[in-house]
């Protein structure tokens, strides 16, 4: 099993306001998105009614994850036999969301865990011998595999405060733990007035005092940008290396088509005071907004 995170592009503003972006690998099942939980009575009893808070969960973020609907079956196939997807902690049966100490016996049941993926590949593999669609295929796999997501955001203190929480669930912990740690390591690169924060691109493409500063230019890095943040990678799904013309053509039909969230990871320094809120972002001028205002 794999939880990683790494700083994908780390900014600071004059104003001193840091935006950080983050690509992440982690288990999927700790990824889905709900809304809320609450404890109900009825007849004088209480009971626990939720949905299990995801770890994306969070309007300060912004992010773009893999879909296993364009990963081709075969290679889900092989990721979930060479790097299943399991709980960091094999926690004891009990009442409410905290799992109880850890089990004596916990690597039998890891193995069943393991057996449950045998299980999976097996009727994957079938499946896709009757040519059925990897939209349909990989569905048996999610469990067992992991999901490749892009995190951008300048408020981060509520998202830590309940993903670092012994409460948290213990994947999702490690994970958070993990995250803090990359930003506590990574110094931010200091942008000027008029600069921008492009994840994957090049830092001397940001930086370089040479450079043209007109707003097509940087237009055309936070396009290329954006298509690399909707791949969630520098390659594409077939292992390919994107161009900018493919790039630029991405961006385009994302933008066309009203899939907005892979611009909301660029923003440019803009605001002297570090207090204006574009979109969920404090401090940046966040491009999705920009595009929206100029349709």
């Amino acid at each position: 099993m794999t939880i990683s995170a790494q700083i994908v592009a780390d900014s600071i503003s004059p104003a001193g306001k840091r935006i950080t972006t983050m690509q992440l690998r982690y288990p999927r099942f700790i990824h889905a998105e709900a809304k809320t939980h609450r404890v109900i009575r009825i007849d004088d009893a209480e009971y626990e009614f939720l949905q299990e808070i995801g770890f994306m969960d969070d309007e300060k973020l912004s992010r773009n994850a893999s879909s296993s609907r364009a990963i081709p079956v075969q290679k889900m196939i092989q990721d979930v036999i060479d790097d299943p997807a399991m709980p960091v902690a094999w926690g004891s049966n009990k009442p409410g969301m905290q799992a109880g100490e850890e089990l004596a016996h916990w690597p039998v049941v890891k193995e069943v865990w393991l057996e449950a993926r045998d299980a999976a590949v097996e009727f994957a593999s079938e499946m896709m011998n009757l040519n059925a669609h990897k939209q349909i295929v990989n569905r048996l796999l999610e469990p067992f595999g992991h999901i490749s997501v892009v995190v951008t955001a300048t408020e981060w203190d509520n998202f830590f405060d309940l993903r670092c929480h012994e409460a948290a669930d213990p994947t999702m912990r490690a994970l958070a733990e993990a995250m803090r740690v990359a930003m506590d390591q990574s110094t931010p690169v200091e942008l000027l007035m008029g600069e921008w924060h492009l994840p994957y691109i090049p830092s001397h493409f940001v930086t370089h005092p040479a450079m043209p500063r007109d707003m097509d230019y940087w237009r055309e890095l936070a396009m290329i940008s954006a298509a690399h943040c909707a791949r969630v990678s520098y390659l594409n799904h077939d292992g390919t290396s994107p161009d900018i013309e493919k790039d630029m053509a991405l961006a385009t039909m994302l933008r066309d088509m009203k899939h907005m969230s892979p611009f909301e990871h660029q923003a440019r320094v803009t605001d002297e005071e570090g207090t204006a809120l574009w979109g969920n972002l404090v401090g940046w001028d966040q491009f999705r907004k920009m595009i929206e205002v100029s349709a």
